[in-house]
């Protein structure tokens, strides 16, 4: 079906800091003779609301997409027959929001200096289809009038200022008086590749109402409006200020609902943040500052003085637990004043994990929580602050998504933004979209991953290898681009390394970033060509494998003490992703976990990882036998340990880890980067692998850890052959195993070393019992000899 090429804009003139631009309401009156189909084609680069006859039709928050319309334009398409066929007048409405296309919250990424920021604009396309299957396609867009709204302001990261007062009833409506409206005025065509876009809709899946309203003072003691000091409409500097404080008790992302009885003219300014600090203060510490004088993440509402007055926010969102509200009255601070409401990319459920310890339920929870809040269109890095698409995040946190949510529309649809972001030399950005930052900083083969991580975990677990055929050629160009940057040893030295290990900030850990790198760059390398064998190109195959053996050398030779089996330096990232990653030879791996293990002990049994060595390190440990260090790290509530959060009541996955005495100066406390601990637990505790031997996402390998510390285990995973479930129960002196699975379904079970299946005669050729994968309940017993 055709898409408009045709775009056009309400006025030349773009929100700015200086000078608040209001969004615009455009309208078109026309008929719709009886008889036929009617289809609108809708785009927007930036934001659009869809309204026909006074009804929101819109896909969802944030339509159409969030990208760089340089790379790419998305489309809408709506059906809208049944709105309007045989009415005499119709009314189409659209309200226009900044979006990507301008987006001044994001400068400090060169967002405000973007080459493609500019005015709202838009295109809209009638295709009208007779009862002989003829198509007629009209451009609507210059039939459109346009007028401001009252949003005096919206930006991403921002917020978003409304004055009720300015609301013009009907607009949306036949009927409606348009006289003093303006024509549209036609627009710059984008240079992005038109598309419609595929990726799961924006919606809210929950309303939450607050769990306290009290009266709060905000914490005065971080003072970021310095950091941007310019001429404002409106000044919001609210340190230290009283106001009412809602508590929705939990951290996560989305909009909210505002009911009031107002004055004329009265200003509801609300404030979110997600931090409060140990003395009971809300905090705006860690998000950083979007607004002069300001700090972002702000709603201004202005009272039309009307009884129930309703306002939910649009054209951006907030990541929060607490919202601070300013002008309310004594009567007006009650909890159905303020409900928000918990929304992202509408994914489904596709697995999950349950077992008897609820300090590791509750961190399954939090996982999930940070997953949904950081997926708006594809997985961003926190949702109070950024909003960006960091690659890297989104790399470590690829497989737990796949096996838990379903994101992989998203996922091909974000596919195709990270291919057009790439520049012609190979090199990635760190976020994707990007207006050209990311490529000198910020990056690196850590992050880049994310462009083969993608296209091999849809294949690995949901045998889709179109990804992969459609992205061969940024693979290849960007094994072309790390074949050059080896240096002469060999290996890989730049980008990003073991993001923020405890205790050593962003851009230290004890990992060098030379090594990390090239083992990042092998694993690209090995996944390059295992996708490349996959489609059967062979070229590209050999090229990925020689780059594969040409790194694993050089690591080999320049980082591995072979008369210990020690990573140099001895760390635990290092140690671990030389396992992980297949650096160290099979015969070698027993010795080389166990340095691990020793590692490990010599920290008190704490981790001491970034995110790229917890990406991996509790996989190794239950591939070492070793699923009881790794759960002990897991669970304990001492500093440092994924325990720690929940001890300190946390509903989300932070950025960091921090020791007690630094609760208050927390980076975010909102991340999905280290969620890879529910995969831990589904594959390892439970132990259902999926595709473990990469022969098809239909072949499981059943291999419960029956850990002493607990009395069940559970999970279940929708694979495209049908719904697998795997719960172990400890009895008396045995271990119940219960499967479910469908008779596509194949592969093996595998019992922990020194377990063996009570109906079946015990097996000791390699310490474990196996029988082929079947439906069934097993009674487990321990090995007698």
């Amino acid at each position: 079906m055709e898409l408009s090429a045709v775009f056009y804009k309400a006025w030349d003139a773009f929100n700015t800091y200086e000078t608040h631009v209001p969004a615009p309401y455009l309208r078109l009156d026309r008929g719709f003779p009886a008889g036929q189909r009617y289809q609108l084609t809708v785009s927007r680069l930036g934001f659009y609301m869809l309204f026909i006859n006074g009804k929101d039709v819109t896909k969802g928050l944030l339509a159409p997409y969030i990208s760089n319309p340089d790379d790419l334009v998305y489309f809408d398409r709506y059906d809208v027959t049944d709105l309007v066929a045989g009415q005499p007048v119709s009314t189409i409405g659209l309200l226009l929001g900044n979006g990507m296309q301008n987006a001044p919250g994001g400068a400090i990424w060169d967002f405000g200096i973007a080459r493609f920021r500019n005015a709202p604009c838009f295109a809209v396309l009638l295709t009208a289809t007779g009862a002989d299957g003829t198509e007629t396609t009209v451009d609507l867009g210059a039939e459109f009038k346009a007028h401001p709204s009252p949003i005096l302001f919206d930006d991403l990261r921002s917020g978003c200022f409304y004055d009720a007062n300015l609301e013009l009833p009907g607009w949306d409506r036949p009927g409606f008086d348009d006289a003093d409206w303006t024509p549209v005025r036609r627009a710059d065509q984008p240079r992005g590749e038109f598309r419609i876009c595929t990726a799961d809709p924006i919606k809210v899946r929950e309303e939450l109402r607050p769990v306290a309203v009290r009266p709060a003072r905000m914490d005065d003691r971080y003072n970021h409006s310095k950091k941007m000091q310019l001429k404002t409409q409106y000044a919001f500097n609210k340190l230290g200020q009283e106001g009412i404080l809602f508590d929705f008790g939990v951290n996560t992302a989305g909009i909210c609902r505002l009911r009031i009885d107002g004055e004329p003219g009265q200003q509801i300014y609300i404030q979110f943040c997600e931090q409060m600090t140990q003395d009971g203060r809300p905090s705006y510490w860690n998000s950083g500052c979007f607004y002069p004088d300001g700090y972002g993440q702000a709603l201004l509402y202005i009272c039309k003085g009307e009884k129930d007055e309703v306002f939910e926010p649009v054209f951006c969102y907030y990541g929060c637990r607490y919202a601070m509200v300013f002008g309310l009255t004594p009567a007006q601070a009650k909890p159905e004043t303020l409900t928000f409401l918990a929304a992202g990319t509408d994914l489904q459920v596709r697995g999950g994990f349950r077992c008897s310890d609820e300090i590791m339920n509750t961190l399954v929870r939090m996982v999930q929580t940070s997953d949904r809040a950081n997926f708006f269109y594809f997985p961003t890095d926190c949702p109070h602050r950024e909003k960006n698409g960091w690659t890297g995040d989104a790399a470590v946190s690829a497989e737990h998504m796949l096996l838990t949510l379903t994101p992989d529309a998203s996922y091909r649809e974000w596919l195709r933004n990270i291919c057009k972001a790439q520049r012609p030399d190979g090199n990635l950005p760190g976020i994707i979209p990007t207006g050209g930052w990311g490529f000198a900083w910020g990056n690196g083969p850590a992050w880049d991953n994310v462009l083969s991580e993608l296209c091999w975990q849809l294949y690995r677990l949901r045998d889709d290898l179109a990804p992969a055929r459609d992205c061969a050629d940024a693979l290849l160009h960007y094994l072309a681009f790390l074949s050059v940057r080896r240096d002469a040893d060999g290996l890989i030295d730049f980008g990003l390394g073991d993001w923020l290990q405890p205790g050593k900030g962003a851009g230290d850990p004890i990992a060098p970033v030379r090594l990390t790198s090239s083992i990042m760059s092998l694993y690209i390398a090995g996944k390059s060509a295992a996708l490349f064998d996959a489609l059967g190109y062979a070229a590209h195959r050999q090229f990925a494998q020689t780059l594969y053996d040409g790194l694993r050398a050089a690591i080999r030779a320049e980082y591995i003490d072979f008369t210990s089996m020690t990573v140099r330096p001895r760390c635990q990232t290092a140690q671990a992703m030389c396992l992980y990653y297949g650096v160290f030879d099979r015969a070698e791996r027993p010795q080389a976990a166990k340095v691990l293990e020793a590692i490990i002990h010599d920290a008190g049994d704490h981790l001491d990882c970034g995110m790229l060595g917890l990406r991996v390190i509790f996989h190794v440990l239950s591939d070492c036998g070793l699923g009881a260090l790794a759960c002990r790290m897991i669970t304990r509530t001492d500093y440092p340990s994924y325990g720690m959060f929940v001890r300190r009541g946390m509903t989300s996955l932070p950025e960091d880890f921090l020791p007690d005495e630094d609760a208050d100066t927390p980076n975010s406390l909102n991340h999905h980067f280290f969620g890879d601990i529910e995969s831990w637990m589904i594959q390892r505790v439970a132990g259902l692998r999926v595709n473990p031997c990469g022969k098809s996402p239909a072949d499981f390998e059943i291999c419960p850890d029956f850990l002493e510390t607990l009395t069940f285990a559970e999970a279940f995973y929708d694979a495209p052959c049908g719904r697998v479930f795997v719960r172990w129960e400890r009895t008396a002196q045995d271990v119940t195993l219960r499967i479910e699975a469908p008779d596509a379904a194949t592969g093996r079970i595998t019992l922990p070393a020194g377990w063996v299946f009570s109906a079946e005669p015990e097996r000791s050729t390699d310490g474990a019992d196996r029988i082929p994968l079947a439906a069934g309940t097993y009674t487990c017993r321990r090995r007698t000899k």
